[in-house]
């Protein structure tokens, strides 16, 4: 029941590019690789264990065979054996299409599937990059569905600068998109379910254009314009900041200089470690890991005591 790491899964996207290789050093063999998806157990991409002695066996396995020990009683209360997040790096050279997610309710009835509410947590940013979150006025219906049908759906989004820290959280029938330039962590529910409602008019590598989902996303979108998605939180080093505290995850941020030790006995629940700066060790006391910048531990939900030892790194810390 020792820290685990995960190879990564590793997937194209037209607007990928080489980024998770060259700053992460992922094992990517194409130039438009643009996500690392580094704990999963969506069906058909399910994340295997890369280091001890539970090497090559599937986080799905593992949880059923020990779901109390990996996941946390509460958890499995809550979730059963699912694993109920999904933590992926993405690397976007071009924009992403605009696009939301639907709720849980929504998804349920649809696709059999949780709904998909995220964070981002910014960890490069080129010189005005931009995110595209929600819209910048409330918008109705009608006039949204008019917006796409003249192409002028851009004219009614809300835009913001991102830099290095910025952290977002996306509620479900948020629309929204990551604007070309912007490397970033991503935390959500576990589910690959999304909207996509315009896409620049851009045409895959046969010539084809990507499919919309123009009308189920219809009766899913929040079209009120809400200011509720800039996540304000406390830099304070050596601390445990917190950053988002939702139904389906809490994320916590650590701008360590020195090691820290946290008694986990009562906190019933996985412990998930994204290093988004520096280097440290992360410790139970049935083994360690090291981390560096891109990468991901998941400490099992029986570990009693974490210790991190490190002379500088910035740690996101997800638990349920």
């Amino acid at each position: 029941m020792y820290p685990l790491k995960f190879k990564p899964i590793l997937k194209e996207r037209l607007w990928g590019g080489t980024k998770l290789n060259e700053v992460f050093g992922k094992p990517c063999t194409s130039e438009i690789t643009g996500e690392s998806w580094e704990l999963s157990t969506v069906k058909g991409d399910v994340s295997v264990i890369a280091n001890g002695y539970l090497a090559d066996t599937t986080l799905q396995e593992l949880i059923e065979k020990f779901p109390n020990e990996i996941l946390g009683k509460s958890v499995v209360q809550r979730f059963g054996t699912e694993f109920p997040i999904l933590i992926k790096f993405i690397d976007a050279k071009q924009d992403l299409s605009i696009q939301l997610h639907p709720n849980d309710q929504l998804a349920k009835e649809r696709h059999d599937s949780f709904g998909k509410t995220e964070m981002w947590y910014i960890m490069d940013a080129d010189p005005g990059a931009e995110l595209i979150v929600g819209f910048n006025r409330d918008v109705s219906r009608v006039e949204y569905e008019e917006s796409l049908k003249n192409d002028s759906l851009l004219e009614l989004l809300n835009y913001e600068k991102v830099v290095e820290g910025d952290t977002f959280f996306i509620n479900t029938g948020k629309i929204h998109a990551i604007g070309a330039g912007v490397l970033l962590a991503e935390i959500q529910q576990t589910s690959d379910v999304t909207y996509r409602v315009f896409d620049f008019n851009r045409r895959d590598k046969d010539g084809n254009l990507r499919e919309l989902h123009t009308d189920l996303a219809l009766d899913a979108i929040d079209y009120e314009r809400k200011n509720d998605f800039k996540v304000d939180y406390s830099k304070e080093s050596n601390s445990v900041n917190t950053m988002v505290e939702c139904p389906y995850f809490k994320t916590n941020y650590l701008n360590l200089t020195e090691s820290m030790v946290q008694d986990t006995l009562n906190r019933d629940s996985f412990t998930i470690f994204m290093c988004v700066d520096g280097e440290a060790a992360i410790e139970n006391e049935f083994g360690k890991v090291n981390l560096r910048r891109g990468e991901t531990t998941l400490v099992p939900g029986i570990t009693e005591k974490i210790t991190i030892n490190t002379n500088g790194a910035k740690l996101l810390e997800v638990t349920i």
